[in-house]
């Protein structure tokens, strides 16, 4: 790597569809602050958006061979920047309580660290079941955390309300139970990698 190589990785179509998706984060967060029905949907639209750019980065890199260090290290910071600044400006709006927001950002820091200490080591920890849960209840939770109001649903003759608040709320608390969990997962993992390592260093010195 040099600084030459990172600017030009800088400028390939994936990473500036990164780029882009961070870019989205100041609007997405002043339209959930601004609260309004409309305000809320728009979030919502920018944050199916920032969904549809995360999904095809990865495709385009892998289908033209443009995966680089660069883009493995924006794509993941875009994620947690957006899901970071979602669930800051929604306590400040009093939709999530802070104690949830408190242990989902923990959870991402020590994990964080932990992958960071775990390549000091030269270890590589594996995403268990519980990251795949935590995710996709956090994703669609936050959608329901967006829009925010209830609406009333029609399908032919059967109409009801839908309060996505709550929907979103539930998501959401359900998604720190797989927060807790999977870094329950990453900290064993990384356990029994240094343990193997630890056991494989004598073989190796004999």
């Amino acid at each position: 790597m040099s600084a030459k190589s990172i600017r030009q990785d800088i400028v390939n179509v994936p990473n500036l569809l990164t780029l882009f998706r961070i870019a989205l984060i100041p609007l997405v967060c002043f339209l959930i602050y601004d609260g309004a029905p409309w305000s809320c949907l728009i979030a919502f639209i920018f944050f199916w958006v920032a969904g549809i750019t995360d999904w095809l980065d990865g495709y385009v890199a892998r289908k033209q061979n443009l995966v680089s260090l660069t883009g493995k290290f924006l794509d993941p910071l875009a994620d947690k920047l957006l899901v970071m600044a979602s669930l800051v400006m929604l306590v400040a709006l009093g939709r999530v309580p802070a104690s949830l927001v408190i242990i989902i950002l923990a959870r991402e820091i020590s994990i964080t660290s932990l992958r960071a200490l775990a390549a000091t080591e030269g270890l590589v920890i594996a995403a268990g079941e519980g990251g795949k849960f935590k995710t996709a209840f956090q994703m669609v939770g936050l959608i329901g955390l967006y829009v925010h109001y209830t609406y009333v649903i029609n399908y032919g003759f059967i109409s009801f309300k839908f309060n996505f608040h709550r929907v979103g709320f539930w998501l959401l608390c359900i998604s720190v139970i797989f927060s807790v969990w999977s870094a329950w997962e990453y900290f064993r993992g990384f356990i029994d990698a240094i343990d193997g390592k630890n056991r494989q260093e004598p073989s190796d010195a004999a």
